[in-house]
């Protein structure tokens, strides 16, 4: 929440245990194994497995998750997907693309959302700016 930056993001052809657990694995790897800080997801099925949870725990993470069928608990993100989907996706709406065609522009977007793409609350600067400011 700090410059909302997205520290990463995995994108598999499933939603499957696996790609939370390794996508928490390589945000803790980025980060140098932090302990202690608190982890937000949502209730699904996923973040509620035992893999998952197991992890959080192996990690000294807490765990927190948002009320069922409330997306303000999760504004942040809820904001960010409303963002992709308007911004890189809205003349796809009603046809289809290949998964490799997605996963193209998700990743342009990615580098424009940290690198080009201001914020008023970070003082007009891009998450990658204001982290390099902070530091």
């Amino acid at each position: 929440l700090f410059n909302n930056e997205i520290v990463t993001y995995k994108m598999y052809n499933h939603q499957q245990t696996t790609l939370v657990t390794d996508t928490l694995k390589e945000a803790l790897e980025m980060r140098g194994n932090p302990e202690g800080i608190i982890i937000h997801s949502d209730q699904g099925s996923v973040y509620t497995s035992y893999a998952y949870q197991d992890l959080v725990k192996e990690n000294h993470l807490v765990s927190s998750m948002s009320r069922r069928g409330n997306c303000w608990d999760n504004a942040v993100i809820e904001s960010f997907h409303s963002n992709i989907k308007s911004e890189e996706f809205q003349y796809v709406k009603f046809n289809s693309m290949p998964n490799i065609h997605v996963m193209e522009k998700v990743n342009e977007y990615m580098r424009y959302y940290h690198e080009d793409r201001i914020l008023e609350k970070l003082g007009y600067l891009t998450p990658k700016e204001f982290g390099a400011q902070a530091a």
